[in-house]
């Protein structure tokens, strides 16, 4: 999606939930839009040096709130943030369970298609239905290894 298209889709999003656009949350969207990947709090601090601590806290748990923001919790102690997938590609994590560090990755059309059969299908043996999936490995990270 456009950088344009991700503003205007999360400005939606806040106006439905009768929130503002603030500078501070664009801020935070920009970041997060430019970012590789998901991110920390400290990592949001340094890209945009103009950010507060506490302002980026409360701009990631409104931003969450409103559907624009996924948290993403890993084994270290550090939570990462990315945009919500609606606003940017289907895709999946690689976790390292020793230092946190968070990959995307994708995969290709014909195997997503075969997992979204048989999530639904798995669903629907127990009377759920199914919307959606994200994949979370771990592991080791290379770097880690």
């Amino acid at each position: 999606m456009a950088e344009a298209d991700v503003n205007e889709e999360v400005a939606a999003l806040l106006r439905r939930a009768d929130q503002r656009y603030t500078t501070g949350r664009r801020r935070v969207v920009d970041v997060l839009e430019h970012s590789g990947g998901p991110i920390t709090i400290t990592q949001i601090l340094a890209a945009d040096e103009s950010l507060s601590q506490s302002s980026v806290y409360r701009n990631l748990t409104i931003l969450e709130e409103v559907g624009a923001v996924t948290r993403i919790v890993t084994g270290d102690d550090f939570t990462r943030y990315e945009l919500a997938e609606h606003l940017t590609e289907h895709h999946h994590h690689l976790i390292c369970s020793d230092c946190g560090e968070v990959t995307d990755f994708s995969l290709d059309d014909s195997t997503e298609s075969m997992l979204d059969s048989a999530f639904h299908q798995a669903a629907k043996a127990n009377g759920f239905t199914a919307t959606a999936h994200r994949l979370d490995l771990f592991g080791t990270c290379g770097n880690c290894a």
